[in-house]
């Protein structure tokens, strides 16, 4: 019902803020990207209460072992919602959920989403979507399905969320984590494409509130404005990774996000073995050197806090290091050997970082 009141002069949905004819709208214009995202195992379309994926697919399978995840992308939502861009943050979504998941060696199959907003912006939702869908390719999954939540009243009109949940399948005998690390592993750095998703809301009381910078404002050590700096998409790693289970003996991999490096490298580490990893094998990008710098945030809070220019590691045997660089290489993506295994002895930790980072 589009006016205000129903024929009787009592509320409607429409009274209390809640346009369904918009929220039809957004999804008839994001049914051409979801499509993109389609698998040969994904039965029905758009539009269906649940989204259908053919289980038999897994019949090829000895011991398929299924993993999910779930997650958003945080305050980085708000630059978005600031800039008026919403065709990557999607991007991000993805990201978070599938590269988690392709952590374990698991293959990235489906993903549905749920955006929540204050008011439905049937092509602003489109553009969400479009992003989502787009990172979906990128990871190789589909997009089964969603939901767009119109919550007025609790967010304003231009506020929105975003979150996601998806799954994969792994081979029981390649299932990837702890128990394969040697010591004597080298542990592969590969690059990530800037902030990520996590840290935002460090970033933004730096660069907001600390030191008054505006999203247009151009910053000649980036190369570009502050809001595209921050609006950069998170790197999907997932064919990237997958790519390297097929071409060496890949032991584990650590998705660093919330946490930092070296905690997050740590999750994959066994009892009584230690990664090291030296700065000095990498400069980090200059987004970092900025909010160091602009917050006078020290080193230790910042690698607590975000990635410092690492998106993913893997734990290699020493001798797959140069097929798992040249894999990488040849896809496109930037990566060194930034550290090893080792006999934990009296260290508390699974992880550390050492030294100093390159200029």
């Amino acid at each position: 019902m589009s006016e205000s009141l129903s024929a009787e002069g009592g509320a409607s949905y429409a009274s209390a803020g809640v346009d369904i004819e918009a929220g039809d709208r957004a999804v008839e214009l994001m049914k051409e990207w979801v499509k993109k995202t389609k698998r040969p195992e994904v039965l029905g379309g758009l539009g269906g209460f649940a989204g259908l994926f053919d289980a038999s697919a897994l019949k090829s399978y000895e011991r398929p072992l299924l993993a999910s995840a779930t997650d958003g992308v945080g305050t980085k939502v708000d630059i978005a919602r600031q800039m008026g861009v919403y065709d990557t943050i999607g991007h991000d979504l993805v990201a978070m959920v599938m590269d988690d998941i392709v952590v374990c060696g698991a293959e990235p199959l489906f993903m549905t989403d749920y955006i929540c907003v204050g008011k439905v912006h049937p092509e602003r939702v489109a553009a969400i979507v479009k992003g989502i869908a787009e990172g979906c390719v990128l990871a190789g999954c589909a997009l089964v399905g969603g939901e767009t939540a119109e919550h007025p009243g609790l967010l304003g009109p231009d506020d929105f969320d975003v979150a996601g949940a998806g799954t994969g399948v792994v081979e029981y005998d390649r299932l990837l984590g702890s128990d394969r690390i040697r010591t004597g592993d080298a542990v592969v750095a590969m690059a990530s494409s800037g902030l990520h998703s996590n840290g935002y809301s460090l970033v933004r009381h730096v660069v907001f509130d600390r030191a008054g910078m505006t999203l247009d404002q151009r910053i000649d050590e980036l190369g570009r404005t502050l809001g595209e700096e921050l609006l950069e998409p998170t790197k999907i790693y997932s064919l990237d990774c997958l790519a390297l289970t097929r071409t060496t003996d890949v032991h584990a991999f650590s998705h660093i996000t919330g946490g930092g490096l070296a905690a997050n490298l740590a999750r994959v580490i066994p009892d009584g073995l230690h990664a090291t990893v030296d700065r000095s094998t990498w400069a980090p990008g200059a987004i970092f050197d900025l909010v160091g710098k602009a917050g006078q945030v020290e080193r230790l809070e910042l690698e607590k806090t975000l990635n410092m220019g690492v998106g993913m590691m893997a734990v290699v045997p020493a001798d797959s290091v140069d097929v798992a660089l040249a894999t990488l290489a040849d896809r496109g993506v930037e990566s060194w050997v930034a550290g090893e295994i080792t006999e934990r002895g009296d260290r508390a930790t699974g992880a550390e970082l050492v030294g100093d980072y390159a200029s």
